[in-house]
């Protein structure tokens, strides 16, 4: 595996439409970062988590975010803002303003689609400035590591906005500090509100299942024990609920990194007779306790996933799947 880090890994973003009938995989978007929007020349190309409503991808880079028309996939908006480090999640708001999770700062950005500044909150409840400076420009940053947060993804609730954060294990409530749910087992990615439930996958390989009355964790999947524990699945993240059983989840081969607080979770289950898995796609039955389907995505060209999205008029149990925000490695 490569030592070099994520910043500097990946040169192309991709996003890949699987027909999970056929297994046939089709490039429906390769993108390339402005070199406005780059550190330097060797800065990674990468889609992160998104989001689509109606006909419309919204997702980001690690400094942009982008809003594709489908089922075309063409660009229509374009937004790229100083304080946009590290992106990890857009989503729309309920009156059609963008989230952004700027995890490399901390925080997550409310903005107009023409990139008009609303509001920001820092997910650890401190000044926004007290460890970085409105006056910079954090686009022209590979990297603000090591991060005390990470914050990876944000949903409304009620109203109310949510952040995920990783290290603290964790969803919090920014427009409501009193209200905050507990994960713990892992550290936690996505946080997907479908009927009365809040889906989060952890990168240990966890379905964490929350009441949205309750906001307690009401059902807890171990991917691992299902697949036996025989092969490493990799780092675990984006899921797409098929119904109340079935999902689609993201899985990452595992690299190397010299922030190794990020892959603690691995001592916990790695062994030595263990395999590892490539970047894959899996869908699982958590009634049946069952794998029933899992396309490798490596031959594709792409070896980070982040999110794992229906195609748009072809439902997820019959038709195909779109992955997008993700990369394909320097060779």
């Amino acid at each position: 595996m490569k030592r070099e880090e994520e910043w500097h890994l990946y040169e192309s973003a991709l996003i890949l439409e699987i027909d999970i009938g056929t297994g046939a995989v089709e490039v429906k978007a390769e993108y390339k970062s402005s070199e406005e929007a780059r550190a330097t020349g060797q800065s990674s190309n990468m889609f992160k988590s998104g989001t689509i409503a109606g006909d419309k991808l919204y997702t980001c880079t690690s400094t942009e975010v982008l809003v594709f028309d489908l089922p075309e996939f063409r660009i229509s908006n374009y937004v790229s803002l100083p304080c946009f480090n590290d992106l990890h999640h857009v989503v729309p708001d309920a009156d059609g303003n963008l989230l952004v999770t700027s995890t490399g700062l901390e925080m997550v950005v409310k903005i107009t689609p023409d990139g008009s500044v609303l509001h920001q909150w820092n997910v650890l409840g401190e000044g926004l400035w007290d460890k970085f400076s409105p006056a910079m420009d954090y686009r022209k940053v590979d990297s603000t590591k090591p991060h005390r947060s990470h914050p990876n993804f944000t949903f409304e609730l009620d109203g109310e906005i949510w952040a995920t954060r990783f290290f603290q294990r964790d969803a919090i409530c920014l427009t409501d500090p009193k209200k905050h749910i507990e994960i713990g087992i892992q550290a936690p990615h996505d946080g997907l509100v479908r009927g009365d439930y809040i889906y989060f996958t952890t990168v240990d390989g966890h379905i964490v299942i929350v009441g949205k009355r309750s906001l307690r964790i009401e059902e807890l999947v171990d991917l691992k024990a299902i697949n036996g524990e025989k092969a490493l699945l990799g780092w675990c993240r984006g899921l797409l609920p098929v119904d109340k059983n079935r999902f689609w989840i993201g899985f990452t081969r595992v690299r190397k990194t010299k922030f190794r607080q990020n892959l603690l979770w691995m001592r916990n289950v790695f062994r030595d007779d263990m395999g590892e898995k490539p970047t894959h796609i899996a869908l699982y039955d958590t009634s049946a306790h069952a794998c029933l389907q899992e396309f490798d995505l490596e031959p594709h060209g792409m070896n980070v996933i982040f999110s794992i999205f229906p195609a748009v008029n072809k439902p997820a149990e019959t038709g195909s799947l779109v992955a997008p925000s993700a990369e394909v490695q320097h060779q």
